[in-house]
């Protein structure tokens, strides 16, 4: 990153703040990357949403001539009086004014004053350029982090689940497995021991093979689907940026291993890992095959000098609960941040449930 990409403790807070529209891929996923930015905040993100309703922004906050933050913004159009909405998924992504080494000061968190600049700077942005019912900002902060917005409110209705567990992949594989439940390092040692080859997708007809267990677990778990052509275009959009790693089980006594019974998707930025899909078939529950494969993942993240794996959402339900064997904590983020722009907000937000499914729809990456 160039040097003007971090800001300095001097300017930052006294500079005067403009905003710039980023229109170059390549110099937006390497500032996003430099600050420890979110994965949703990659262009590539940006690109699967605007091939649907939604239209992508890039915005980059300046300080002076130093780069506060970043935001990546979409739009959607709404009907009638409503016009438009503006929703910031894990962001805006604040430049950190130290080199402390601690969570909040790489993933894009920064100080108060300058995180207060940039989500001023994106919500005035958004009001002038977009306008609409208002802009829902879905930071990816540790719950307690504050900005100050005027007439901020924290929406009821989360696009993203603020609570979850993110793994510290800075600890060793040691210690990630023994903060694990007793059940989870059994589960995962028996998968390991079965006939399976866990390893990254590389095809596209292995993506097939991967949706198709996907739709049998959505069938199972009575959740919808986009069209499969979508997850096609999430991995071209994204690239490198969006690994799947599947447990592969031999089609034939003695034959290669080219059979998925389970899979995980992910987006990932230089710093963060995020599980956006997941499931397994009636084999690779058999094989507790989830299990050897998400400790897979989890070591490949790693590897790949990822430092957080995030698992994207807790909830009561069974899969929950085996995200949960990973780790004896949880993580709360600060949820839905929505700053009101028009009068209809709030008949919005109360009285059109089924109008806001329309957001609803990002949920998990959906």
């Amino acid at each position: 990153m160039p040097a003007s990409a971090t800001p300095s403790p001097a300017t930052s807070a006294a500079a005067p703040v403009s905003v710039e529209v980023v229109t170059d891929r390549a110099a937006w996923d390497r500032e996003v990357n430099g600050l420890g930015g979110h994965p949703l905040q990659l262009w590539g993100w940006g690109e699967v949403k605007s091939a649907g309703a939604w239209t992508a922004h890039r915005l980059r906050i300046m300080a002076g001539d130093h780069t506060a933050g970043l935001a990546q913004l979409l739009e959607r159009p709404l009907p009638a009086q409503f016009k438009a909405l503006t929703y910031v998924p894990r962001g805006p992504v604040v430049a950190h004014l130290d080199g402390a080494n601690t969570m909040r000061a790489v993933f894009g968190v920064g100080d108060s004053a300058t995180r207060n600049a940039v989500t001023n700077a994106v919500t005035d942005w958004a009001r002038e350029n977009v306008g609409g019912v208002g802009i829902t900002l879905e930071p990816d902060w540790p719950v307690g982090t504050r900005a100050d917005l005027p007439n901020r409110r924290y929406a009821p209705n989360p696009v993203l689940y603020p609570s979850t567990l993110i793994l510290d992949l800075r600890k060793s594989e040691d210690e990630l497995m023994a903060a694990m439940s007793k059940k989870t390092r059994q589960y995962i040692r028996k998968s390991l021991r079965e006939d399976l080859e866990f390893r990254e997708v590389t095809s596209a007809k292995e993506i097939d093979a991967c949706l198709k267990i996907y739709h049998q677990t959505a069938e199972r778990a009575g959740f919808g689907l986009h069209s499969d052509s979508y997850y096609h275009l999430v991995k071209t959009a994204l690239g490198s940026a969006s690994p799947i790693f599947a447990a592969f089980a031999r089609s034939s006594e003695g034959g290669p291993h080219d059979r998925p019974v389970s899979f995980v998707w992910f987006a990932a930025s230089n710093t963060t890992s995020f599980e956006l899909y997941g499931g397994m078939n009636d084999d690779g529950m058999d094989l507790r095959a989830n299990y050897g494969l998400k400790w897979h993942a989890i070591c490949a993240m790693k590897e790949r000098g990822v430092i957080r794996y995030d698992v994207n959402g807790l909830l009561n339900d069974g899969i929950s609960n085996f995200k949960r064997g990973f780790a004896k904590h949880e993580d709360e983020l600060v949820g839905s941040i929505d700053v009101p722009f028009s009068r209809w907000y709030s008949t919005w937000n109360n009285a059109l449930p089924t109008a806001k499914k329309v957001v609803r729809k990002l949920r998990g990456g959906h």
